[in-house]
């Protein structure tokens, strides 16, 4: 009985919350108009409590190319980038920063994590002058279903499903399926099938 009153209670907060955040979804044309959406993308990240993880996901849910309810984003994290994905029971911890990524079901993504649109945002001309991100190439960086993401990594590169990649690494380039990497630039030191 205490499930079933618990899942009917959470169904109504998410409810709640998705109308308190539709006039904000709205107001950013459902993510379509980019200053507007980041002003509450990073509003809504500073709502305290579990209230503002539901209001988070709420947003997030009238306003990225895909989002599941399920989910969970922690206190200070905002997604950067409209055409993320968010999978089905993923956990992004605090003060995390996303850009363009599809997070797969399941995912823990620690607090402190950086998942960057890829490694070329900015560039530099023939004089050796940095470009703004206007001229940058923003990709898609893939976090496979049922991956472990340790605090404070930097991810600018594909992460295979069921990967761990350890705390402080910088993910430079893709990880493969059931591995474990680490360091900086992270590498590989472990691989396992899914069912060991």
């Amino acid at each position: 009985m205490n499930l079933v009153l618990k899942a009917l209670l959470k169904t109504i907060v998410r409810g709640v919350c998705l109308m308190a955040a539709f006039p904000c979804a709205a107001a950013a044309a459902f993510g379509r108009w980019e200053p507007v959406y980041t002003l509450f993308a990073q509003g809504y990240a500073m709502a305290p409590g579990v209230l503002g993880d539901y209001l988070r996901i709420a947003f997030y849910k009238l306003t990225l190319a895909e989002c599941s309810l399920s989910s969970r984003v922690s206190f200070g994290s905002f997604f950067a980038h409209r055409e993320a994905r968010l999978g089905a029971n993923a956990y992004i911890g605090s003060y995390c920063i996303i850009g363009r990524a599809s997070i797969g079901e399941r995912a823990q993504i620690a607090s402190g994590v950086q998942i960057l649109s890829g490694s070329r945002q900015h560039v530099r001309d023939e004089e050796g002058e940095i470009s703004g991100a206007e001229q940058g190439i923003f990709t898609t960086v893939g976090i496979g279903a049922h991956c472990w993401i340790g605090a404070a990594a930097v991810v600018m590169a594909d992460v295979g499903e069921g990967a761990t990649v350890g705390a402080g690494s910088v993910v430079t380039r893709p990880i493969p399926a059931h591995s474990v990497a680490a360091g900086n630039p992270a590498r590989v030191f472990r691989s396992f099938t899914a069912d060991s």
